[in-house]
């Protein structure tokens, strides 16, 4: 102690009598740093992770299916200009029987070359081998469906390809950059247990599906100089005689696509919730340094007086602000290593990546730290200048007392307020002080906009369970065909065991035109009066389905800019080249993906090709369902099912998990900003009003009494900070469900009363901790110490 200079003895003084208010001020720091780490370093991790993995696999850059094509026009793909690479497939449905699983799982079954690597999309070998030439049983599975199962090489499985039961054995286990996240038909979330991927040679699927020297299904590479657009609009014209469906870019597949959207999630998180802890901090310094200041006038006159500089002194209180910045950083570094670390856990349980680890480049603190520092400078500014500028024959002197006025005309002649002086005085201290008033009404009201943007997650996932489930898609399960068939397969289906009704639906692949905008999806028709799937329009209400014309998604219609009785072009990619302009007859309301939806009647006579169906939505006797799964498992006919209850449960469980965590994380956050700005707040004023306070002791007043008057003061600030608090949390939510909004799906913003009331009540009571804490060290007055200290 003895080696440091006067100024670092005092500092070190001053940080021991201010421990606390600045462990609060470090805890809202600490806050900001973790939020930036975890963000930024969960952002590096996945896109440096999933940069390398791709790479590494050669993951395709354009993407596209058709019914059948010829092997013979690979050469015409490969002279498009800009491709570097191509590979042709066979890609199609499958259902997969598993031992010991009574519902049936669902899979895609995908070629690889008889010999050697595929150009492109390579799988990247976890354990075993790849299958061997000539063994027409032999398949590889992706990681994720065998870690579900507990499969290993050797393990076999029964999959049924194009209408044939066949046993697989297991050679090796993959990942595929194609299925990083891997969701199957009809889910909303990764369900491992039944989705599975799995590779067999290209011999073997080319002799099942008869498609000897054909393919449906081709993926490219392209070099840094090619156009996209071209390609895929070059790409189009060569698939569309062999029923091409749309080629598409690496941003709209539905692997990557989710990915960036979770990506999007996190450079959000890093560009909001950070500066709110740091402004808050901020705040925080300013006035901690400004009282400091103000107390220690005389202080900073006999140092001027003595000789020290303006800048030693600034350097002093500087070093007070860096001292506590240090502690923030410190544990905020902490803790966002931890966290990023269990974050990168919980996104290896839904992205297939062969590593992911949370980055903690050096650069990544460094940024945090240097972002924490300027912030806390930047709010001590003021009040260090404020001792600069102070000269030491004014800071001698006592300070000028404050001066108060009457509220509302006081007692002389005007109007009187209904309160008890002391309630007076703690309203008279609040008007006096107008902007610090304001500042802290704010600190207050950022907590509950902050649980306010979290919670109203769990309204609007509620809602979208109730529209999505229970008042659009009610069916209890969705069979879909390996082609489209006749009318009679609608019979088939309704004497499965089990099915109580049955509704048939047609889909159809198209791309949809208006002037130069365009979008490739699929056309779902039903019949007009169908009751088990419906059409919601934007109140949430049933429409029955037109003889002529299309509905859109709210979405879908924005991208191709049309209203409602605007001409849309449809031409069904189905190879016949034929475009109808179509019209618009209706916007519909959809969580999920880009939707468009006609009658049977409108579709069948758009097509030209007649009544077909591709599969039915069914309603099943839940006391008879294994029955039904073992029939599906031994249907032909049938190429995929999707379970509607089974999915909702996962969805439950998949959200339940992942906002849970988030709540915790969310609510900590508020108690913390909460204690930070309401104990400080506190400390100062009781700083400022310790001989006032300590006077009405002397004159009667009990100590009840006396603490009223700082608590008047702090209730009315964080009362007033709940309608605030309220509106921003609104405006922050708007901006998450914005942020969100994708081709993929949508958020909901609903929020409902009782998160506005859980909010408020975490705020208040963490609140309420923080005022009582300063209560009893006003019950601890030194009433002769504190009269006899100048003020």
């Amino acid at each position: 102690m003895n080696a440091l200079s006067m100024l670092d003895r005092k500092l070190v003084r001053d940080l021991v009598r201010l421990w606390a208010q600045s462990l609060a001020i470090a805890l809202v720091m600490a806050c900001g740093v973790m939020t930036l780490i975890l963000a930024l370093g969960a952002t590096r991790a996945l896109e440096d992770t999933r940069a390398a993995f791709y790479d590494r696999t050669r993951f395709g850059d354009v993407f596209a299916s058709a019914t059948r094509a010829p092997e013979s026009i690979k050469t015409e793909i490969a002279a498009i200009d800009g491709v570097s690479a191509l590979s042709t497939r066979i890609v199609n449905p499958v259902i997969i029987d598993i031992e010991g699983m009574a519902e049936p799982a669902t899979g895609v079954v995908i070629s690889i070359p008889d010999h050697g690597e595929p150009a492109v999309n390579r799988l990247y070998l976890r354990s075993g081998r790849f299958p061997e030439p000539g063994r027409d049983n032999e398949a590889t599975i992706i990681e994720a469906f065998a870690e579900a199962h507990g499969f290993r090489p050797g393990d076999r499985f029964d999959v049924l390809i194009n209408g044939r039961k066949r046993q697989i054995s297991i050679t090796g286990i993959t990942l595929s950059p194609e299925y990083v996240y891997a969701i199957g038909p009809g889910d909303m979330v990764p369900d491992q247990k039944r989705f599975g991927v799995i590779h067999m040679h290209r011999s073997v699927l080319e002799g099942v599906y008869d498609m000897k020297g054909a393919f449906n299904d081709v993926s490219l590479t392209l070099s840094r100089s090619a156009d996209q657009k071209d390609v895929i609009a070059r790409l189009d014209t060569i698939l569309k005689p062999h029923g091409g469906t749309g080629a598409y870019g690496r941003k709209d597949h539905m692997s990557d696509a989710f990915l960036d959207s979770e990506l999007t999630q996190l450079k959000a998180m890093a560009q909001v919730i950070p500066p709110i802890f740091l402004l808050i901090a901020a705040f925080l310094v300013n006035m901690i340094l400004t009282r400091l200041i103000a107390l220690e006038r005389e202080q900073i006159g006999l140092l001027k007086a003595v000789g020290y500089a303006n800048s030693a002194i600034a350097w002093h209180y500087a070093k007070l602000t860096l001292a506590i910045s240090i502690v923030g950083v410190a544990m905020g570094g902490i803790a966002g290593t931890r966290l990023g670390h269990g974050m990168a856990a919980l996104y290896g349980e839904f992205y297939s990546f062969p590593f992911l680890v949370f980055s903690q480049e050096p650069d990544l603190y460094v940024i945090s730290a240097l972002v924490t520092f300027a912030a806390a400078l930047i709010g001590a500014a003021n009040a260090i200048m404020g001792a600069v500028r102070l000269p030491p024959a004014v800071a001698m002197r006592p300070p000028a007392p404050t001066r108060y006025h009457r509220l509302f005309g006081g007692s002389a002649g005007g109007f009187r307020l209904p309160f008890s002086q002391l309630t007076v005085m703690a309203l008279r201290h609040l008007v006096r002080w107008p902007l610090r008033t304001a500042l802290t009404t704010l600190g207050t009201a950022l907590p509950v906009a902050l649980l306010i943007t979290s919670l109203f997650a769990f309204d609007s996932v509620d809602h979208m369970i109730d529209t999505i489930w229970f008042q659009a898609d009610r069916q209890d399960a969705t069979l879909t065909f390996a082609m489209d068939r006749s009318e009679d397969a609608l019979r088939d289906v309704a004497r499965l065991p089990g099915v109580m009704a049955a509704e048939p639906f047609r889909a159809e692949a198209a791309t949809l035109r208006n002037g130069h905008r365009s979008r490739n999806i699929q056309i779902v028709a039903s019949n007009p009066g169908t009751d088990i799937s419906r059409v919601l329009d934007r109140d949430f209400s049933a429409i029955k389905l037109p003889p002529a014309g299309i509905l859109l998604s709210e979405r879908l219609a924005a991208h191709l800019d049309l209203v409602t009785g605007d001409q849309v072009e449809v031409e069904l990619n189905d190879g016949q080249g034929r475009k109808v302009m179509v019209p618009l007859v209706g916007v519909t309301n959809s969580y999920v993906g880009l939707t468009a939806n006609m009658s049977r009647e409108a579709l069948d006579r758009l097509s030209g090709q007649g009544s077909r169906i591709s599969g039915a939505r069914v309603m099943v006797d839940e006391s008879r369902i294994l029955d039904l799964y073992d029939a599906v498992k031994q249907t032909p006919a049938i190429a995929s099912v999707a379970l509607q209850g089974i999915s909702l449960k996962r969805f439950r469980a998949v959200i339940e998990e992942n906002i849970g965590i988030s709540i915790t994380i969310y609510v900590s956050l508020a108690v913390i900003i909460t204690f930070g700005v309401i104990y400080n707040s506190a400390r100062i004023q009781l700083s400022e009003r310790a001989r006032e306070l300590a006077s009405l002791r002397v004159f009667g007043f009990t100590n009840r009494e006396v603490s009223s008057v700082l608590l008047t003061e702090l209730g009315v600030m964080v009362v007033l900070a709940q309608p605030l608090g309220w509106l921003i949390g609104r405006g922050f939510s708007v901006l998450v469900a914005k942020g969100f909004e994708s081709d993929l799906f949508r958020i909901p913003l609903i929020i409902n009363p009782p998160t506005y009331a859980i909010s408020s009540l975490i705020v208040l009571g963490g609140a309420l901790v923080s005022a009582l804490i300063v209560r009893r060290r006003i019950d601890r007055l030194d009433l002769i110490r504190v009269l006899k200290t100048r003020d």
